[in-house]
């Protein structure tokens, strides 16, 4: 049984520059019939149904040239989807290799606390340590020392600089924006690693106050870009 359309209908209602219309016709229940117009503002397609017409993207339906064009949000949106999956294979094959160097104990990462090494290194900042087997400590070097008590027990991880000594007399070593050395000469087997790179901030990016905020804001900001192709679909 055929299905008469309106006399005439708006494919772009919402649209007034798109002066396109249907004219009186009658089209079988299983009829579809698929508009679409690109230009420079962007795409406009719709879906003409027995009986009605509904504007929706063309996408949900054929594949898309290579060579239509691509304006506006959707240019936009192609962009951003770009930049983070660069940024996300960037950051994944950072953490890859870190863990691998980590694994093996090649490298090991601290994040800086207090203002002990200010300005060369500030708190929030992430200092990356080699073991001292493999870079021998001297004067000069930021070196992660465990300090200990007078009775020997060990109270926690300074970073500070070797400003003299040796490794089997003790190294004097003084935060930059310390006083005084520390009282502690820590010997080659007190010292956990020599730091060889420092990334600034980056530690304040890896503490549970920041990752608690972090994670959900990605989970929102997916929520939000979810939201935005929603508007694309069919209504």
């Amino acid at each position: 049984m055929a299905i008469p359309l309106k006399k005439q209908v708006h494919l772009f209602p919402d649209s007034p520059e798109l002066d396109i219309w249907v004219e009186n016709a009658e089209v079988t229940p299983a009829s579809n019939i698929l508009v679409t117009v690109s230009s420079t503002r962007g795409e406009k397609t719709s879906l003409v149904r027995p009986g009605k017409v509904v504007e929706t993207k063309a996408k949900y339906f054929v594949q898309t040239p290579p060579e239509r064009i691509v304006t506006g949000r959707e240019k936009t949106m192609r962009k951003v989807k770009s930049v983070l999956v660069a940024t996300g294979y960037v950051f994944a094959a950072i953490l890859i290799s870190f863990s691998a160097l980590s694994f093996t104990d090649v490298v090991k990462a601290r994040i800086v606390l207090t203002e002990s090494m200010a300005p060369a290194i500030d708190p929030g900042d992430l200092i990356l340590t080699t073991s001292p087997q493999r870079l021998t400590p001297k004067v000069g070097d930021v070196v992660s020392y465990t300090a200990r008590r007078f009775d020997g027990a060990p109270v926690g991880t300074f970073s500070h600089r070797i400003i003299d000594g040796d490794p089997v007399a003790g190294f004097v070593v003084k935060g930059d924006a310390n006083p005084k050395p520390d009282v502690q000469r820590p010997t080659l087997n007190d010292i956990d690693g020599v730091v060889i790179f420092v990334l600034p901030y980056l530690g304040l990016l890896l503490s549970p106050r920041a990752l608690f905020i972090i994670i959900p804001s990605i989970f929102g900001f997916w929520l939000v870009m979810d939201a935005l192709r929603g508007d694309d679909e069919i209504k």
